[in-house]
């Protein structure tokens, strides 16, 4: 789709499109391009969009380049098409003092490609739908999220050991979970359920981590402050709150290289050593999905209802 010509016109699924600036280097250090961005985003749609579909979108651009400055962005930009699906949403507590926002809802390819235009490197979600909220002031969740974020002297292997206890942890309570990379030094731990509160679903997901950091204290914080952190795995929890988002399962990050927030397996988190075992780029990823597919495919056809805590 994009060649190595600075500007095409192109049609993306029936939708004619404009593609701008394809030449740019978005990722400095690797030379990665934003074609290369739009030709990894469009190839990797169809496992992309069910995490997406119905859920406001919040995007963090990087314009010229990850070297450069990046901004984050709720609200549906000027001259957004017409064709891309736009929803009105009660924001309360905003930071910018507006009680609703038009945002963004990604449900097709085309938008996908859109976004990757704008040079939205990173999709951020979260566990919540539209559809299921009545659109009031604690949305349904059907998605708990556990991120694993290692503090100085940890990594992503200390994050493996932490999310296998975890989800024995979950199995207690017959619960499943399902790993991915952050696609920076953490993990993210997903755990599907019946649609509920998001505050049940932040109230359990502080229970588990507090009774996790209680049990492993040596490797486990569920305290948000800095200063415990060095050589543990702090349990985010807070990511669960309705105004909170969470980097989508195969968005690129804005980082030196283009590093993909992958879905992994358990077999991968038991058996990974060191870093690199679970470090992927955007030609790991799409060999991944060429052959095994989505591994995030049955995330949702089996949700738990919340377990009462």
């Amino acid at each position: 789709m994009a060649g190595a010509q600075q500007q095409l016109t192109t049609e993306v699924d029936g939708q004619t499109m404009k593609l701008t600036n394809l030449g740019k280097v978005l990722y400095p250090q690797t030379g990665f391009t934003k074609a290369e961005v739009i030709e990894y985003y469009h190839q990797v749609a169809d496992v992309l969009l069910p995490h997406l579909s119905d859920r406001p979108l919040t995007r963090k651009r990087w314009p010229d380049g990850t070297n450069a400055s990046f901004f984050f962005e709720k609200n549906a930009p000027r001259g957004t098409p017409s064709w891309v699906r736009t929803e009105t949403l009660p924001t309360p507590g905003s930071s910018t003092g507006r009680d609703e926002m038009s945002f963004v809802v990604c449900d097709d390819v085309q938008t996908v490609v859109w976004l990757a235009n704008l040079a939205a490197l990173e999709l951020h979600v979260p566990q919540w739908r539209i559809g299921l909220s009545d659109q009031g002031r604690d949305p349904q969740a059907d998605l708990i999220v556990f991120d694993l974020d290692p503090g100085p002297g940890a990594s992503i292997v200390e994050c493996c050991d932490v999310a296998l206890a975890l989800r024995q942890l979950l199995h207690h309570f017959g619960l499943e979970g399902w790993p991915k990379t952050s696609g920076n030094k953490g993990m993210h731990l997903y755990v599907p359920i019946e649609p509920a509160s998001s505050k049940a679903t932040s109230a359990f997901a502080k229970l588990l981590a507090e009774q996790l950091a209680e049990a492993l204290p040596e490797s486990v914080t569920a305290n948000m402050t800095k200063a415990l952190r060095p050589g543990k795995v702090f349990i985010d929890w807070s990511q669960n709150a309705s105004a909170k988002t969470t980097l989508a399962p195969y968005s690129l990050r804005g980082a030196e290289e283009p590093r993909v927030s992958t879905p992994i397996d358990w077999d991968e988190v038991a058996s990974a050593t060191a870093p690199e075992d679970l470090t992927f780029l955007p030609h790991d990823v799409l060999a991944r999905i060429e052959e095994y597919g989505d591994v995030l495919g049955e995330l949702y056809d089996d949700p738990q209802p919340l377990p009462q805590s």
